[in-house]
């Protein structure tokens, strides 16, 4: 056992990333990622970027930890805790929430922060985020797409069955219902958009996410929203063959992203919007908060008034293309036709629906309209029971 918490140790060092080349640091902070790991473009590079920027901006070392197995998460903290070297520990994902329970128990003086869980302990930050809010604007934008193009169906594709994915689905029933009733309001035609909706199981096998929604599309769904991650990058492969296949190259269906503005992928062709859940936000607070003496235990809540949360525009697209260049995946040389496919495709919708989704979100933030979530199946039973959009 001391062995193996040795090896997790030097794993750990040889992973570090020096985020300030000067002698002037000022302290150290760890980011400790689940079994998922970087190279998602989503969930666990939005951590390390947050983190990464924080380090930076207030000369601190930063350290990433990578966890093969669930069996990690325990021993990855206790090694970095028990160097007493780090001034916060930030574990990005839900998966990590029991191990931190217990670290945080033993290393009462240690300051942690975790992002997708809450920890009750007074030394541990909760960062949660009202993804409710976010993916009621992708399901409004999903609905009147449909109806506009005479789509029946809108689908979601969903990881593991876990309390924060509920936050996803709920939001998204409530936006296609209220994305039906803009739809009718607007044009005085019926719109009766249905709902598909699939839980694999899994965050990170692609193969499952291409599956689900080859499936969907072929029960008419005018696009898919990614809520699984890594996994999602079979949703956008399904999506860019089913273009292929038919020799189209904009317009539906549709690659809704999630986590980090993913409308660049793929060349910008098949993205029309992300549902964007800051995490980098999220671990860059924590940081500060340590740095400037403010941190404190507790639930940090983020939405759409905190900038948490939000539908991708125009200036999240250049900053996350500059996310994809830096991680390989887009050469700096597609740049500009990226913009450009990703115009052509918004442009494939009028401009009354954009305006609806900015109709909505400002509801939203005024308090005027309410989205509803639920952490509970009893809590997501009742959320499909009022909004069954023939997905009960």
């Amino acid at each position: 056992m001391r062995k193996w918490g040795m090896w997790v140790l030097v794993a750990a060092m040889l992973l570090a990333v020096p985020a300030f080349a000067g002698p002037a640091l000022k302290g150290k902070v760890a980011v400790v990622l689940d079994v998922g790991g970087r190279g998602d473009l989503s969930f666990n590079d939005m951590g390390f970027k947050g983190t990464d920027q924080a380090a930076q901006d207030f000369g601190l070392e930063m350290v990433e930890v990578q966890s093969a197995t669930a069996a990690d998460y325990l021993p990855n903290l206790r090694n970095l805790a028990r160097t007493r070297e780090y001034d916060l520990i930030i574990c990005v994902g839900f998966l990590l929430g029991d191990a931190l329970a217990q670290a945080a128990t033993e290393f009462p003086n240690q300051k942690f922060a975790i992002i997708d869980s809450v920890v009750d302990a007074p030394n541990v930050m909760s960062i949660v985020f009202r993804e409710n809010e976010m993916s009621a604007l992708i399901g409004a934008l999903a609905a009147m797409a449909a109806a506009h193009h005479g789509y029946p169906k809108a689908g979601v594709v969903l990881g593991i069955e876990i309390p924060v994915l509920y936050h996803f689905e709920a939001g998204f029933r409530f936006g296609m219902d209220w994305g039906n009733k803009q739809y009718a309001a607007v044009t005085g035609k019926p719109a009766q958009v249905e709902m598909l909706y699939t839980y694999t199981g899994s965050f990170s096998d692609i193969a499952l996410g291409k599956a689900a929604t080859e499936a969907m599309l072929a029960q008419g769904a005018v696009g898919v929203y990614n809520v699984a991650g890594p996994l999602g990058i079979g949703d956008l492969e399904a999506i860019t063959e089913y273009h292929r296949n038919r020799g189209t190259r904009s317009g539906p269906p549709y690659y809704f992203g999630v986590d980090a503005n993913q409308d660049w992928m793929g060349k910008g062709l098949h993205g029309l919007a992300s549902g964007m859940k800051r995490v980098d936000t999220g671990c860059y607070m924590a940081v500060k908060a340590v740095v400037e003496g403010t941190f404190t235990g507790g639930i940090v809540s983020l939405g759409l008034a905190e900038g948490g949360v939000g539908i991708s525009k125009y200036g999240d697209l250049l900053e996350f293309i500059e996310f994809g260049v830096k991680a390989g995946a887009l050469k700096p040389e597609d740049i500009a036709e990226t913009i450009l496919n990703w115009q052509a495709n918004r442009a494939t919708l009028p401009d009354w629906i954009w305006a609806a989704i900015d109709e909505l979100e400002a509801g939203i933030l005024n308090g005027t309209i309410q989205v509803p979530t639920a952490d509970t199946v009893a809590e997501m039973q009742a959320v499909r029971a009022k909004y069954t959009l023939g997905a009960p």
